[in-house]
C-alpha cells in the first residue's frame, strides 16, 4: 500500500472507532478526520467537497426545515387524537394503528423526527387508559424502523444507496415495499400473541379517550390546511420526480422554500430548528470515505471481494447482505452505508467486466 492509501485507512479507522466508541461526539470525529486527510495532502478541499453527496445533504435539509413547520401547526397531534378515537379507545387497536401511523411517517420523515412526534401523545394516551407505555413504544421503534425502509426518502441511507444506485422514489418502493409489508405484518402478530391479550381497559377508561377534543390540538387552522396540502404534493413529487426529471432534493428544498414562504412561521426559529450537527457529520464522513476512494482502497477491496467470491454475483449479495446486517448492529449504520455508496461504484464496474467476459452470469 502507498503511504496515501495508508493515511487513508488510519483515519477511517480511527474515524469509525470514535463514532462506535462515542467517546466524542460523532460529528466531531467525522469533520476531524475529513481535516486530518486535507491537511496529510491525500485530498485537496476541492477533492474532498466533491465526494459529499448534495442530494443526501439536500433531502436531510429539505425535510427538516419543511417538518419543522408543519409540525407547528399541530397536524400529528391531531391526526393521533383522531386515530386513538378511531379505536373508540381499545388499547390493543390504539397500539397497532400507531404502529402504522409510525410506520407511514417514518417512510417520508426521520425515524427519531417521527418517534419525537407521536411518542408524547402515545405516553399520553397510555396514561388515560391506564396500561404499560412500555410495548407501544416498542411497536413504534421497530414500525419506525421498518416503514423508514419502504422509501427512498425514509432514511439517510436510504437516500445514499438510491442516489449511489440511481434509483427513483418508484423504483425503491416497488422493491422494498413487498418485503416491508410482510415484516410488518409479522411484527404485529408477534406483539398480539405477547402483548395483545393483556393490554384491555374498562369501558369509563375507555370514554376519557373519546372526550379527548382533536380540535384543540391544531394550535394554527391556517397553517394545518396549508400543511395537509403541501403534504399530499410534497408525497406527489417524490413518487414522479424521476419523471418531472427533478432530484429528490430538489422537491425536498422546493417544498421547505414553500412552506416557509406561506407558513408565516420565524424564519430564524425554524433554520434552528434543522439538525445542523447531522448535516456536519454527513459532509465529514463523506469526505473520509472520499479519501478511501480517492486513493483506491475502495477499488482493492472490492477486488478482494470479487476474487474471493469468484465473480459469482448471487453470493457476492449474499456476503454484502450478512455482512451489513451484522456490522450495523454494532457500528451506526450511517458511516457503513457511505463507505457501501463508494464501494459500489468500483464493485458496479467489475460485475460489468464480469459480464462483458461472460454474458450468462446476468
Amino acid at each position: 500500500m502507498t503511504g496515501s492509501q495508508i493515511i487513508a485507512v488510519v483515519v477511517f479507522a480511527i474515524t469509525m472507532l470514535a463514532i462506535m466508541t462515542e467517546k466524542i461526539h460523532r460529528t466531531l470525529a467525522a469533520v476531524t478526520g475529513a481535516i486530518l486527510l486535507i491537511l496529510t495532502g491525500v485530498l485537496t478541499v476541492e477533492s474532498g467537497f466533491s465526494y459529499v453527496d448534495v442530494n443526501t445533504l439536500g433531502v436531510l435539509i429539505g425535510m427538516m426545515l419543511f417538518v419543522t413547520v408543519v409540525k407547528n401547526s399541530g397536524i400529528f397531534e391531531h391526526v393521533a387524537i383522531r386515530t386513538a378515537k378511531l379505536a373508540r379507545g381499545r388499547p390493543w387497536a390504539i397500539m397497532v394503528m400507531f404502529m402504522g401511523i409510525t410506520a407511514l411517517l417514518s417512510a417520508f420523515l426521520d425515524n427519531v423526527t417521527t418517534v419525537l412526534l407521536i411518542g408524547p401523545m402515545t405516553l399520553a394516551i397510555t396514561n388515560m387508559l391506564k396500561v404499560n407505555p412500555v410495548p407501544f413504544f416498542l411497536s413504534q421503534i421497530l414500525a419506525s424502523n421498518i416503514g423508514g425502509t419502504a422509501t427512498l426518502i425514509g432514511d439517510p441511507p436510504n437516500i445514499m444507496i438510491g442516489s449511489a444506485a440511481g434509483l427513483s422514489f418508484t423504483d425503491f418502493v416497488l422493491g422494498t415495499g413487498p418485503a416491508v409489508v410482510l415484516v410488518m405484518a409479522a411484527t404485529v402478530l408477534c406483539f398480539y400473541f405477547i402483548y395483545g391479550r393483556r393490554l384491555q381497559a374498562d369501558e369509563e377508561t375507555a370514554q376519557v379517550v373519546m372526550a379527548l377534543d382533536e380540535g384543540k390540538a391544531s394550535q394554527d387552522k391556517p397553517l394545518l390546511i396549508k400543511s395537509v396540502i403541501l403534504i399530499a404534493l410534497v408525497v406527489l413529487g417524490f413518487i414522479f420526480h424521476a419523471q418531472l426529471h427533478l432530484e429528490s432534493c430538489t422537491v425536498a428544498l422546493t417544498a421547505a422554500a414553500v412552506m416557509l414562504l406561506i407558513g408565516k412561521q420565524d424564519l430564524e426559529e425554524t433554520i434552528a430548528g434543522v439538525e445542523w450537527t447531522t448535516i456536519l457529520f454527513f459532509t465529514g464522513l463523506f469526505i473520509v470515505v472520499g479519501g478511501l476512494q480517492e486513493t483506491g482502497v475502495i477499488r482493492i477491496l472490492a477486488n478482494r471481494l470479487m476474487e474471493a467470491t469468484d465473480g459469482r454475483l448471487a453470493l457476492t449479495l449474499v456476503i454484502i447482505l450478512w455482512v451489513s446486517a451484522i456490522v450495523s448492529s454494532f457500528l451506526d449504520n450511517i458511516p457503513f452505508v457511505a463507505t457501501l455508496h463508494e464501494a459500489f461504484h468500483g464493485l458496479r464496474a467489475l460485475i460489468r467486466e464480469i459480464a462483458d467476459r461472460a454474458p450468462e452470469i446476468e
